[in-house]
């Protein structure tokens, strides 16, 4: 009997990293696909988030596939992560959400890539609440797009975040006025295995963890090029 309990007990220990990764794979599929869509946008400088913005960014949040429906009422809904700039680099990630929803006669559908970048530290204070509107609570702008488009904007002055979106290969600004942004609790606490605080995520003192490195990397890596080019 105790050899038998012994090894049920190796069996189980040897099948539970596979059952947490099983668990984690629709976050590892966030991630991958928000590592995806960041290398995509910034593949074509002219038409890609300027490098002063980039510069400048105090946290970084990726939406991919943010899917807008409409029959006479529209609606809105997308999942991505969050990861904020620290004094030892750029956080783990945090999965969040982004919720809307608007009222018009309209009929159609769409599935768009989302970046939204907290330019200073309100914008950043703003990600670190459980929900936030934005263009209500926090002031946002659509986002200039390529080398030279911050030229004649105001979003050093007004802006706490900026919004870009892509879709069908389209990379500009977009007006997100009236969306909610708001922490997605459930998958952060599945990703790291216990409710861990986004603020203590945030601001860089939990460690990032295997599977996270390539998407903050790739947050990195822009960052610093961009810090470079200045």
């Amino acid at each position: 009997m105790k050899k038998f309990a012994a090894a049920l007990c190796g069996t189980l220990l040897t099948l539970a990293p596979l059952v947490h990764a099983s668990d984690n794979s629709k976050e590892l599929e966030r991630l991958q696909a928000s590592e995806g869509v960041l290398n995509e946008i910034m593949a074509t400088p002219d038409k890609s988030i300027p490098q002063s913005i980039l510069a400048s960014a105090y946290c970084v949040t990726v939406i991919p596939s943010y899917k807008k429906a409409a029959f006479v009422v529209g609606g809105q809904y997308g999942q991505g992560v969050t990861t904020c700039r620290t004094g030892h680099g750029w956080s783990a990630p945090v999965f969040v959400k982004l919720t809307g929803g608007s009222l018009g006669f309209q009929i159609g559908g769409q599935a768009t890539d989302l970046v939204i970048i907290a330019m200073n530290q309100k914008g950043m204070q703003d990600m670190l609440k459980n929900k936030f509107k934005i263009g209500g609570d926090a002031a946002a702008s659509a986002g200039p797009v390529g080398r030279n488009a911050q030229a004649g904007t105001d979003w050093k002055l007004n802006a706490e975040l900026l919004t870009y979106s892509r879709s069908k290969g389209l990379f500009a600004g977009i007006d997100l006025e009236g969306a909610w942004f708001e922490q997605n609790s459930d998958d952060t606490r599945d990703f790291y295995g216990s409710a861990i605080p986004f603020e203590t995520i945030l601001k860089g003192n939990t460690p990032t963890p295997p599977s996270a490195h390539p998407f903050v990397a790739t947050v990195a890596k822009y960052f610093v090029t961009a810090k470079a080019s200045k």
